[in-house]
């Protein structure tokens, strides 16, 4: 057992009121097994009026020479930070700092955090987007964009079908390995060597899974045409938030669109099961606005202390060095 079960039932009720799967036990459990064991782990309560109103789970990426704190949940995760509800991230932003008076280190990084968020004495490294659809229904989201986009969402869905003997399918107790199979496969088939999913992604990601078909989070939607899968889409809904993580698709298929006709199934879908938010999650891909409504953004900071924690984060090589 480990610091990030003994604060089991604030930390789910937390990441609950985050609305973020990134942030729950099960995600960053794993995540700290695979990627950070080994390493200082820091995990702090925030109270605030008698109650938990935030976790602050960090650890030291780096000892030596230079000793550098990070978040945990970087590199797989998407949105990290405090885990708490958006209104107690000002007192949790704070109670990081007086953690931070407290502790060994030379660089805090903060990565993938809220872009509305304010972090005193720390300097902006990176901004992106993670954009998000807010929208009531699938046909009032369609009544925001083009006529020349409606058409064509729901043409290619109709040809497909029409053409083919195809349908979608999401996967269960039953069909979960053969089905991470076929995303694997068919991600790589569309990003070959400039995939960012390796080896230990993808084992993190099959775990993961296992544990979030679970618990009820898991969406994992195949389209099959023709008898085969052709393309693959997998998220997490978690607090009545999806969150669209990874997919993947047949370049055979590409004049069909299979990519974007699924993409848009998993939208109608989780709409019409009234989630309150679809997630894009980060990146700035042309595809994601053109259903996106809005995009809050991520940043990343970091803050120095003393002078090698200055030169260094001066540096480019090590904000390169940081996301390797």
């Amino acid at each position: 057992m480990t610091i990030l079960d003994e604060v089991g039932a604030d930390w789910d009720r937390l990441a609950e009121q985050s609305a973020n799967v990134f942030a729950t036990r099960e995600w960053l459990t794993l995540w700290w097994e695979r990627f950070g064991e080994g390493r200082r782990l820091i995990v702090d309560e925030v109270i605030d009026e008698g109650r938990v109103a935030a976790i602050l789970a960090l650890y030291a990426w780096r000892e030596r020479p230079l000793r550098v704190l990070r978040f945990l949940g970087h590199g797989a995760g998407d949105e990290l930070g405090p885990i708490c509800a958006p209104a107690d991230r000002p007192a949790a932003i704070g109670a990081l700092g007086r953690l931070l008076e407290r502790e060994r280190w030379d660089v805090f990084v903060g990565e993938q955090l809220p872009g509305g968020d304010h972090w005193p004495d720390a300097s902006v490294l990176a901004r992106e987007g993670s954009p998000v659809i807010r929208a009531g229904g699938w046909e009032e989201l369609l009544a925001t964009r083009s006529g020349n986009f409606r058409y064509q969402v729901r043409s290619l869905e109709r040809k497909l079908f029409e053409r083919h003997d195809a349908a979608y399918r999401l996967a269960d107790a039953a069909t979960l390995e053969t089905d991470l199979d076929a995303l694997f496969r068919l991600h790589a088939a569309r990003w070959g060597d400039r995939s960012a999913l390796g080896l230990e992604q993808e084992a993190f990601l099959r775990e993961f899974a296992t544990v979030a078909l679970a618990r009820g989070w898991l969406r994992l939607w195949l389209l099959d045409v023709d008898g085969a899968p052709c393309a693959a889409w997998c998220g997490f809904r978690f607090a009545n938030v999806e969150a669209y993580y990874q997919s993947g698709r047949e370049p055979a298929w590409d004049g069909s669109s299979v990519g974007l006709v699924l993409l848009a199934h998993s939208i109608r879908a989780a709409l019409a099961d009234g989630v309150v938010e679809y997630r894009l999650l980060r990146g700035s891909e042309p595809y994601k606005y053109r259903f996106a409504t809005a995009d809050p953004g991520l940043q990343t900071v970091a803050r120095p202390r003393g002078v090698l924690g200055t030169v260094v984060l001066g540096g480019a090589r090590f904000v390169r060095r940081l996301r390797r």
